[in-house]
């Protein structure tokens, strides 16, 4: 691919991290199934134009493709071009000829407005640096009564990432993430907030429990800080001194071990899939 996208530091974090997780990102049944969810929710009609925000390999613009038939369109972006190379492959194997897929930075758009019906983004939203800016500029792309749909995770959803949270906040390691979640008890008050801030109308939270059973070991691959980028965070992180981090990994592994059952380990798996349309007579 002969494109490239000018990325700050953090931007390009997330995108090396996504073309080293490609060649597996498929194995996961969670992504598949978020994906699959926020698309029917959406409610896609046949002639809708969509477009798909970090389409990652593509779940969300196959299962929407298929959709809206050959009278309709969806376009999907990302900045991980190895994630792109394999959701153009699966498109070309279902000779899908209403798929576009782009090379592009999620907050950094460029598309006539009003040129979609659908603006949907799963398992991604999270992770942009300004979500209220985002969605502003997303808004814009939708044609008036357009719909836009993203999905987020509670706080509490990912054991490993709770534990990890609270320790380095107890060490002083900065914190700035881009969830719009605080607790599970108010993350969908938070999510309609942002949607209510950026202008949407018949904003609706939709909340489903994903919970399983972990093995120890998957919940201790949460220490990888580079499988779960955030601003600011990783660099801060690995200033510290040897010593400490080994400190504070051997902290992690601990509070980690307490939590094993016959089971396994609890991993939450609240997620929300929230919705906001686009006023009818908007001129954004």
């Amino acid at each position: 691919m002969a494109k490239q996208l000018k990325l700050n530091d953090y931007k390009q974090q997330i995108a090396d991290v996504y073309n080293r997780r490609s060649h597996n990102y498929d194995e996961s049944q969670w992504h598949l199934k978020i994906a699959h969810r926020l698309v029917e929710y959406a409610q896609i009609s046949p002639g809708y134009d969509v477009l798909d925000i970090a389409t990652g390999t593509g779940h969300v613009a196959i299962e929407v493709a298929q959709r809206v038939g050959s009278s309709g369109k969806i376009v999907g972006v990302d900045i991980s071009t190895q994630m792109l190379t394999l959701a153009r492959r699966k498109v070309e194997a279902l000779s899908l000829s209403n798929v576009e897929l782009q090379l592009a930075d999620a907050e950094a758009l460029n598309f006539p407005a009003n040129s979609f019906e659908r603006i949907l983004c799963a398992n991604a939203f999270p992770l942009m640096t300004d979500m209220e800016a985002t969605l502003r500029q997303w808004m814009q792309f939708l044609k008036p009564n357009g719909l836009v749909g993203f999905h987020a995770l509670a706080d509490a959803a990912l054991v490993g990432v709770v534990i990890w949270q609270k320790i380095f906040e107890k060490y002083g390691v900065l914190q700035e993430f881009s969830q719009p979640t605080a607790t599970t008890a108010d993350t969908a008050e938070k999510c309609h907030n942002l949607l209510e801030r950026s202008g949407f109308e018949a904003i609706d939270i939709k909340t489903e429990q994903y919970g399983n059973y972990i093995s120890l070991e998957e919940a201790k691959q949460r220490w990888t800080i580079n499988s779960y980028p955030a601003p600011k965070f990783s660099n801060t992180l690995f200033q510290l001194p040897s010593e400490q981090l080994q400190e504070i990994k051997a902290e992690f592994d601990a509070q980690l071990e307490a939590l094993v059952t016959e089971q396994g380990i609890w991993n939450d798996g609240t997620s929300f899939f929230a919705f906001g349309r686009k006023g009818k007579n908007s001129e954004q």
